[in-house]
């Protein structure tokens, strides 16, 4: 009896669970979602080709109306496309229901003629509208 279930060698060992690798998974994970969250640009706007400016400004699109003008010179009231009548009738209700802090963010194509953006930029503010911002895209430094 001398080789009984006294001593060292052959015993059941405890299963461990390590939690340091664990732990840089999940910091992994999170750096992750929050770079990709941060890199979205989301706009609330029809797809189009923004001009490319050296300089620009981080924007918050909510609570404010975007107003796309395609290479066409169409225009569209978020994702809806809208006649010029209809732009004029959102943005009296708009004006109305948002009071002083109304913002219009304008979403032009870079290829979009310059007398329909400047239409829409004039009309926003001769509803009074004065947060009125042109979106753009960061042009890389060369």
């Amino acid at each position: 009896m001398a080789g009984g279930s006294s001593g060292g060698g052959g015993g059941s060992k405890k299963a461990r669970i390590e939690i340091i690798p664990l732990i840089d998974v999940i910091f992994f994970l999170l750096a992750t979602f929050v770079l990709f969250t941060l890199s979205l640009n989301k706009s609330q706007g029809l797809p189009v080709t923004l001009p490319k400016v050296e300089t620009s400004i981080p924007r918050d699109p909510a609570g404010s109306v975007t107003i796309t003008v395609t290479a066409e010179g169409t225009l569209a009231w978020d994702k809806d496309p809208i006649t010029l009548d209809d732009f004029l009738v959102r943005l009296e209700k708009y004006k109305a229901a948002a009071g002083p802090d109304a913002r219009v963010l304008i979403n032009g194509h870079e290829d979009a003629f310059f007398a329909q953006a400047r239409y829409v930029f004039d009309e926003v503010r001769k509803k009074g509208i004065q947060k009125v911002f042109i979106e753009t895209r960061l042009r890389p430094p060369q």
